[in-house]
């Protein structure tokens, strides 16, 4: 079964990890790299997980009051069973949840993915192949760039001051070029750059 590819904003969204070893910190790593407020329960839990910064943590057994507040679950113990156990309580409450290595269980899959800045990569085989999600990822990697970031936030700032001074159908036509011109000359484009291009835009298709 395929899943649909929705990225959400997990930005001090309250997240369950039931879980404490070592399978259990790549999902809290992965939760927090995102932004999200995530919280530990497990009887034992690695010292990496407790020193982490922006981390709470209870050292107990899951019990199913622990979802209360929760919005998003991950079961990440060494134990199948409570990992079943887990998901179906999430279940029953609609909870989104991921139980690590039971797809069965599973409303949600973590995908393999790349991150800089605000853009997002994101690679799945439906749970089926991790290696092909890898050799993806390793493909994207070399494309993904601190320059490429960098120039996608200029291009958002800009939005504002384009969709004030350009017509709707010649937009995209100026995110093109600016695009195309930062890539162009590998940096991203400066102020003057950008006025002039959206300048000659306005001036072939003046507002009426």
């Amino acid at each position: 079964m395929s899943y649909f590819p929705m990225f959400i904003e997990l930005k001090g969204r309250r997240c369950l990890v039931a879980g404490g070893g070592n399978i259990a910190l790549h999902k809290i790593k992965v939760l927090m790299d995102f932004g999200a407020s995530v919280t530990v329960v497990s009887p034992d839990i690695l010292p990496e997980i407790k020193q982490m910064e922006l981390l709470a943590y209870r050292e107990k057994r899951f019990h199913p009051n622990d979802l209360n507040h929760q919005q998003l679950v991950v079961a990440a113990t060494d134990d199948g069973e409570e990992n079943h156990r887990i998901a179906q309580a999430c279940k029953e409450r609609n909870l989104p949840v991921n139980a690590v290595d039971q797809i069965e269980d599973c409303s949600f899959i973590f995908p393999s993915y790349i991150k800089k800045g605000e853009v997002v990569a994101a690679f799945s085989s439906g749970g089926q192949s991790p290696l092909v999600t890898q050799y993806l990822k390793a493909q994207m990697q070399p494309l993904l760039t601190d320059f490429l970031a960098k120039l996608a936030e200029r291009l958002g700032d800009m939005r504002e001051s384009v969709h004030k001074q350009c017509k709707e159908e010649v937009r995209k036509m100026v995110y093109q070029e600016i695009l195309s011109l930062g890539l162009e000359k590998g940096s991203v484009p400066s102020d003057e750059e950008i006025r002039q291009v959206i300048e000659k835009f306005t001036l072939c298709n003046p507002q009426t």
